[in-house]
């Protein structure tokens, strides 16, 4: 304690007691609020051109928010559970257990208690768990570089170019909601937290499984290391040994176990329902969500005219340079596996390519170094203007999206 602490210190009275949840959870609402004023700014401005666009079109500003593409799949499991099948002209079949419950359940639970339709249901759920995402990436941003990094990082990921997606009622958000504060926890030591927040991301995503993952390689590369250390010091008696160490991290063992959970516990309903164990990884091949290494990237990258193939290839190595500024700002590791895990698994599918941007949205460490050297522009007016450009072009963009023909 300082020779300041100490003079200022009244020694009279009781020291303040711990502050009551409540009281940090408003503390921490405070401190976000910058953040969440920003985000929710510049999905407001996405709305807004979204809907001008609409209009000037003729077209239902909301139809493509909540009643087209993968929305009307998850309203249809909400109303009507599981069990619907479409037959393409091509012979393939589409089944709706492609897709996860907990937003199908959301819905369907909000649309009981409140006058809102099943579409109105996955906008409130989708829109109030941005504002939840953006408070957890915020979380995650300020506790490793500083609260103005976290303002900034959350609202990167408020113009990332497909954030209009999270205007829509799609899982985009509920997901990255769970995986942002799951992240955050385990930087807390709160093992058990991230494992149930896991569950839940689980039922959400398949792409849980960068977030299993993250909590995994974390776990067993601590525990390696806690071994190797005892093992290595003291008197030369062999150190505490295994049995010392997983009792100490009791806490992180039991929360990795629980953290795949979920992800199996639907993977294990589909192998039920269908009656075959790999049921669920079949019915993702019939949508072509297979793994095929890469190959369909390069034969689509392939297939293009030399200008947009070579944009293409521009975009992919900028992603590739944000890995490595990743990798370089020396991100904690599970903040590095999740998102170079959730890049991973959205490049080497052989799903449709127009999705891929979405499928990275929630790869939000990867806004990390530009969030970093926004701020280290000269001023604050000159940070402001450059996200202002950036929330325009999402905004055009993502109004230019929706009222395509095509799925996001």
């Amino acid at each position: 304690m300082s020779d300041h602490q100490l003079r200022t210190r009244t020694p009279a009275g009781p020291a303040p007691g711990p502050r009551a949840p409540g009281s940090r959870a408003a503390v921490a609402l405070r401190a976000a609020a910058p953040a969440l004023a920003v985000y929710a700014a510049a999905r407001a401005l996405g709305l807004l051109v979204f809907r001008a666009a609409a209009s000037a079109a003729g077209k239902d500003p909301l139809g493509p928010l909540s009643g087209r593409w993968d929305s009307v799949w998850y309203q249809r499991i909400a109303e009507n559970g599981y069990g619907f099948t479409v037959t393409l002209p091509d012979g393939s079949v589409h089944a709706d257990l492609a897709f996860f419950p907990l937003l199908p359940a959301l819905e369907r639970g909000l649309s009981e208690v409140t006058p809102l339709t099943l579409g109105g249901a996955g906008l409130l759920v989708a829109w109030t768990a941005g504002l939840v995402a953006a408070w957890g990436i915020f979380a995650v941003g300020a506790h490793l570089y500083g609260r103005r990094t976290g303002v900034v990082l959350a609202a990167l990921w408020g113009v990332y170019p497909t954030a209009f997606v999270q205007s829509m009622a799609y899982t985009e958000t509920l997901f990255t909601a769970l995986a942002a504060w799951a992240l955050y926890a385990v930087l807390k030591g709160r093992w058990i937290v991230a494992g149930a927040l896991t569950v839940l991301a689980g039922l959400t995503r398949p792409t849980a499984a960068a977030l299993i993952a993250a909590l995994a390689i974390t776990a067993a590369v601590t525990l390696v290391r806690e071994y190797r250390a005892g093992d290595s010091g003291g008197d030369g008696g062999g150190g505490d040994g295994i049995g010392p160490v997983l009792r100490r991290n009791a806490r992180m063992i039991a929360g990795v176990a629980l953290a795949p959970l979920g992800w199996l516990a639907y993977v294990v309903f589909v192998a039920v329902r269908e009656g075959s164990p790999f049921a669920y990884f079949d019915v993702q091949a019939q949508w072509g969500n297979n793994i095929d290494g890469g190959r369909a990237l390069a034969a689509f990258i392939v297939g293009l005219p030399w200008p947009a193939a070579l944009g293409l290839c521009a975009a992919l190595g900028l992603l590739g340079w944000l890995v490595v500024l990743c990798v370089r700002q020396r991100q904690p590791l599970p903040v590095l596996v999740y998102a170079l895990t959730i890049v991973v698994i959205s490049l080497i599918g052989a799903g449709y390519f127009g999705s891929r941007p979405r499928l990275m949205m929630p790869a939000f460490p990867l806004l990390l170094p530009p969030a970093v050297a926004l701020l280290r522009l000269r001023t604050t007016g000159r940070t402001a203007a450059a996200l202002a450009v950036l929330a325009c072009a999402s905004a055009g963009y993502g109004a230019w999206t929706l009222l395509g023909a095509g799925p996001p």
